[in-house]
């Protein structure tokens, strides 16, 4: 079999490599457009939990982070003046020149014709009589693009802004920075990857980064030069946290991340089949810390399915999409509230206290239960917080409401109605709606793209005299979106209405309103029974 590989980053380079120690008779060509000393970005970081299987390919990432990476175990989150630290988090970071050094060396020497500063076109490829050609070119692939109708690809911006830079800073772990400059807030990902370098990934939204005047650098300039007025705002930004240590740039410019991805993966053009690999075909969040290992876990199930299915390209290609999809997808999902976290954190800053806001931050993708058998004492922690300030668990902890006031922080939800010791709070669906109503019922929408609407009429029920917003329907991500909106932006009370099993009740409970993402919780009822 003849295959090419478009793109020599570690996905590609790895689907090369374990496809040419996988059957030596195959011919396998990659092709890079850059020269092998190029690279873009800083550092690359992995979860000690999802590596097994790379690892069991090949050793080569496991040698990468053997000799030189750099190990953690916790992560600490610092704001003003504050600094907590939350364990059981082992993860793992490398130099990204240093990993792709490694990999170009273990390809020449599995075989693999690795070509560097070689341009190709798409079409020239195809003529190229490949049996396979392996699209690992990024999220800007020409060969995904080429054939668009059949891919589906779709992509999805997020509202904040991020650059990428590094530091000689000596960051010890995954570390979280907030800062609060003139113009707006500003937060740090900063972990260390050796040699004495630290990954310094700032993230901001965008009504701070015009205010700082920094939307003035032209992204659409070629690759390579760096933004200069960017750094030295952070710089003099972030200096108490660092040390006053240099910032680095490596093709730095702000940018709005993507999450990319395509509906199909594999085609046959002619006489060749093509395949989607990494970028190209997805992307998550890289507060998740799974670009890399989810293009490299690409390669290790294609090369897989390419053995399971010798001289049958196309058998080898349905078992690969059919095997990786569905993985992609769940992490790609379980990224979203990682990502919409980031695009909200300045309000988080400004209304939470520091411990509220890490365990806010933590629990973006998980509930106190898994939380408690990372760093059980980081949650006991957060709660003795809660009690110095509530003298009471928060679930145990009493609310005014309306003229009312609750001994708890669970609810009932009768008839579209919060019962409240025995009365019926009723809730109206709209500003104008049932004037004798108490507060505002929202069925959350099933999209992201309408939450506008549902935010819209929250403030305006709120302008109105709603001191009290009840979110049902929807999705749970949706639902807990406007729920802490109408807590944390719109300043009134808020009501979760959430469907779940009994055993998770207290969990989902404990989690929302000690985050500060509701005051209340209904687990009783459906959220589709307001």
């Amino acid at each position: 079999m003849r295959m090419a590989v478009l793109g020599g980053g570690p996905g590609g380079l790895f689907a090369a490599t374990l496809a040419k120690t996988g059957d030596p008779r195959r011919e396998v060509v990659l092709f890079e457009r850059n020269r092998a000393e190029d690279t873009f970005g800083f550092g690359v970081v992995f979860s000690d939990a999802t590596l097994d299987g790379i690892h069991a390919a090949d050793p080569v990432l496991r040698t990468a982070l053997t000799a030189h990476g750099v190990h953690w175990d916790p992560i600490e989150v610092r704001l003003r003046g504050e600094r907590f630290t939350c364990h059981g988090n082992g993860m793992a970071a490398v130099e990204r020149r240093s990993l792709l050094r490694l990999m170009q060396q273990r390809a020449a020497e599995a075989g693999v014709d690795v070509r560097f500063s070689t341009p190709v076109d798409p079409g020239q490829l195809l003529a190229g009589g490949y049996d396979l050609v392996v699209a690992a070119d990024g999220a800007n692939s020409q060969l995904r693009d080429r054939f668009a109708q059949v891919f589906g690809p779709s992509v999805e911006t997020a509202a904040a802004k991020f650059i990428w830079l590094g530091t000689s800073y000596p960051f010890e772990g995954l570390t979280f920075v907030h800062e609060r400059s003139p113009h707006g807030v500003f937060a740090v990902h900063g972990y260390p990857i050796g040699n004495g370098v630290s990954t310094f990934i700032v993230e901001t939204d965008e009504e701070s980064w015009r205010a700082a005047g920094l939307d003035e650098f032209d992204v659409n300039q070629p690759p390579g030069k760096s933004d200069e007025k960017t750094k030295a705002y952070l710089q003099e930004l972030f200096a108490g946290q660092i040390d006053s240590a240099p910032l680095l740039v490596n093709n730095s410019r702000w940018g709005n991340f993507r999450t990319r991805r395509a509906s199909r993966w594999r085609h046959r053009a002619g006489g060749t089949a093509i395949a989607l690999l990494g970028d190209a075909a997805h992307t998550a969040h890289f507060s998740v810390g799974s670009g890399t290992k989810m293009a490299m876990e690409d390669a290790v199930a294609l090369a897989a399915c390419l053995g399971e299915h010798p001289g049958d390209v196309d058998a080898a290609l349905v078992a690969y999409e059919t095997t990786r999809q569905p993985q992609v997808a769940k992490i790609q999902d379980s990224a979203r509230p990682s990502l919409s976290w980031w695009e909200h954190f300045g309000r988080c800053y400004d209304t939470l206290p520091p411990w509220q806001f890490a365990y806010h931050f933590f629990t973006r993708s998980l509930p106190e239960s898994k939380l408690r058998r990372r760093d059980d004492s980081f949650v006991e922690n957060v709660h003795a917080r809660w009690r110095d300030s509530h003298h009471a668990e928060p679930l145990d902890s009493p609310l005014e409401v309306g003229a009312g006031r609750l001994a708890g922080r669970t609810v009932e939800i009768v008839d579209g109605a919060v019962v409240l010791d025995g009365a019926e709070l009723r809730l109206r669906s709209g500003p104008g709606d049932d004037p004798d109503a108490w507060g505002l019922r929202v069925d959350a929408p099933d999209s992201e793209a309408e939450l506008p609407a549902a935010l819209d009429l929250i403030a305006k029920a709120v302008a109105a005299g709603s001191s009290l917003v009840a979110v049902g329907g929807g999705n749970t991500f949706t639902r807990r979106l406007l729920c802490e909106a109408a807590r944390l932006k719109f300043g009134t009370i808020s009501l979760l209405v959430e469907d779940v099993e009994p055993d998770r009740a207290d969990d989902v409970a404990v989690t929302a309103v000690l985050s500060g993402r509701a005051d209340l919780v209904s687990t009783t009822s459906r959220p589709d029974a307001l």
